[in-house]
């Protein structure tokens, strides 16, 4: 292996409704890597692809895929089994943190509240739903990422059409009732949480156009919470976070409603790293900068490896 990490594959693009993201998070985690002296190339990952990268000389992989192939447990397999170190979540914990539904379980049986929700059907009655969780509700696909596919449901009527919309990126839907607060956002690299970051969308909720496109979006770092606080909730956050056995680096997002009750709603295990990305700006406000941050997730990652085996 020449360099300290020898030859790095930065996989993006896949084949997940994510696709366009994850090629300007790679390009992006390319450049800083090339930028800090790093033998760092990029591959568009397909099905194919993925699997002969041992055979291509790569050392380690930095993951820069969202959603499905990348984020949830495929990817991380197929290098697990040609021996490839790689950034992030391990096979189990990916897996956990991109299934909503399944992660929301683990985090209700581990005591971590999480918003009431149910799994959504085609056939689901709309009025018992209702009854069970409340208005507003939001429906999403369990198994994207982005605010893909999600919308928000004020009425029983419009439940079947928001079902509609999720089920186009994956079988698994899910409704949760819809919680009145601030948005948060935590950015965790090891076992440190970086500045939390509060959210302010222009529009009805953080959707993808909002994450993505607007320039009206705003970022509140530091987010305004007592230093207690926002202290007390970082300890929270790491734990939904080692719950799911996620490590390395991730995001975890909640609501802080108006009594003051957080209410976490998914892990990130492969955050975004875009321009418009939470991870990079919680890291600035922690004083790192984008190049640092790249190359300190990869060697938190390597080490990590390095002590597992």
């Amino acid at each position: 292996m020449s360099g300290r990490f020898g030859k790095v594959a930065v996989l993006m693009g896949g084949w997940s409704a994510e696709r366009e993201i994850s090629l300007q998070s790679g390009r992006a985690v390319l450049a800083a890597l090339q930028a800090r002296g790093v033998d760092a190339h990029g591959v568009d990952v397909d099905r194919a692809r993925l699997l002969h990268l041992a055979e291509e000389g790569f050392d380690c992989a930095w993951i820069a895929l969202h959603g499905t192939g990348g984020e949830d447990g495929i990817a991380q397999a197929v290098l697990e089994v040609q021996g490839l170190p790689y950034t992030g979540s391990g096979v189990l914990a990916s897996a956990l943190a991109m299934d909503k539904a399944r992660c929301k379980a683990l985090w209700a049986a581990s005591g971590i509240p999480t918003p009431a929700h149910r799994l959504l059907r085609a056939d689901t009655d709309a009025d018992t739903l209702v009854a069970d969780i409340g208005l507003p509700i939001f429906v999403k696909p369990a198994t994207e990422g982005s605010s893909i596919g999600m919308s928000r449901v004020d009425a029983p009527d419009q439940l079947h059409a928001a079902w509609q919309a999720a089920s186009r990126y994956g079988e698994s839907v899910l409704a949760e009732r819809f919680v009145a607060g601030g948005e948060y956002t935590a950015a965790v690299l090891g076992d440190r949480v970086l500045p939390m970051l509060r959210i302010e969308s222009a529009g009805p909720f953080y959707d993808f156009h909002a994450k993505y496109e607007a320039d009206t979006t705003r970022y509140h770092c530091p987010c305004g919470l007592a230093p207690d606080e926002e202290q007390r909730l970082a300890a929270l956050c790491l734990d939904a976070f080692r719950a799911t056995g996620a490590r390395g680096w991730g995001r975890v997002d909640f609501m802080l409603d108006d009594d003051g009750q957080p209410w976490f709603l998914e892990i990130n295990t492969v955050p975004g790293m875009t321009s418009h990305s939470l991870v990079p700006m919680s890291a600035a406000a922690a004083g790192i900068d984008f190049e640092n941050l790249v190359e300190r997730i990869l060697a938190l990652s390597l080490e990590e490896h390095d002590d597992a085996n």
